[in-house]
């Protein structure tokens, strides 16, 4: 009675259900970071995912956690893959039925006494299957200086995904832009926050946020510099926080130091802005004797707190990048 649901059946046992995945309009595929606490999205080349990635490791561009390709899959792919097969198995045995249903009332006699038929109600028609769709295409289109691969995020990435590749200069440029998009956001965080939380704390957030712009460019100058020193030994720890002793080991390794690149003047606002940040970081902003004497900076007295502006940060980063850029094509010529 039942013929044609069984064989349904058994196909669906011993069958797979494949459900195709959409790349979007620039040829990349969606995916997402299987670690929890991560599950970081961003998009692949189709044809770098086929010819370049490799099965059995795929890394992720934000934390580097490692995985079979076949993990990669996003959320929304997911949930949207789970129901199209759902959706797909109840068409293809409600049409089974059906065909029962039919088998079965057209081999019932007629005109006898008594009569049966069967009918079937309700379920769903769909057979096929729906591809999952592409999310918008993502703005930062990265290529890997190791394998080539393409790859985009949104925000910024650290690691290729197909092969762990950490490039300290594609991590030192965005670490920059990270910290100048800070600085010129303030203004709608400030009003964001004076709405939700009032003007006293919008006023301590938005000066912290101007403030932590210099930490944060010392870090990761010191950062992409004990990256580039690597071939040359290993220097000691945080000595790149320090312009001075950060010049001398650069000269000592490759001839040239901090004033190659920037002029006197330059040079000397630098050394301010990184007393700056030493106050900020030991003595709450609150100047002292040494800092008066190492900085050279007349313009305030001890006691006084130092103040942090937006040209302090837009200067600080157009130094920082012209000491990158100075530092990344002396070690490339010298390689």
């Amino acid at each position: 009675m039942f013929d044609e649901t069984i064989k349904a059946l058994k196909r669906l046992e011993s069958g797979k259900i494949s459900i195709p995945i959409e790349e979007d309009d620039k040829g990349y595929l969606d995916k997402q970071c299987p670690a929890e606490g991560c599950e970081f999205l961003f998009k692949v080349n189709d044809e770098d995912w086929h010819d370049i990635f490799k099965d059995e490791a795929v890394w992720c561009p934000m934390c580097r956690h490692e995985a079979p390709a076949d993990q990669w899959y996003t959320i929304a792919q997911v949930e949207h893959s789970r129901n199209e097969a759902l959706t797909m198995i109840k068409g293809q045995i409600n049409r089974a039925m059906r065909t029962d249903a039919l088998n079965f009332n057209r081999r019932q006699p007629r005109g006898g006494f008594l009569s049966m038929s069967m009918d079937v109600k309700g379920g769903t028609h769909r057979t096929y299957v729906i591809p999952a769709q592409a999310a918008e295409p993502m703005q930062l289109e990265i290529q890997c200086e190791s394998c080539n691969a393409r790859f985009a995020v949104i925000g910024s990435a650290f690691f290729c995904p197909a092969c762990g590749f950490n490039s300290v200069i594609r991590t030192f440029s965005d670490s920059l832009r990270k910290i100048r998009a800070k600085k010129d956001n303030q203004e709608t965080v400030r009003a964001a926050l004076i709405d939700a939380v009032g003007a006293d704390d919008a006023e301590l957030t938005c000066r912290s946020l101007k403030e932590t712009c210099l930490s944060d460019g010392v870090v990761a100058f010191q950062k992409y510099c004990e990256r580039l020193y690597e071939p040359f030994g290993t220097p000691k720890m945080n000595v790149f926080q320090r312009l001075d002793d950060g010049s001398k080991l650069w000269e000592g390794a490759l001839g040239v130091s901090y004033d190659d690149w920037l002029s006197p003047d330059e040079l000397e606002s630098l050394k301010v802005l990184y007393q700056k940040r030493h106050l900020l970081a030991h003595q709450e902003g609150i100047v002292d004797e040494k800092y008066v004497q190492r900085s050279g900076d007349t313009s305030y007295k001890p006691g006084q707190r130092i103040v942090v502006s937006k040209n302090d940060i837009e200067l600080f980063l157009d130094l920082l990048e012209k000491l990158g850029r100075g530092l990344a094509e002396k070690c490339e010529r010298n390689d």
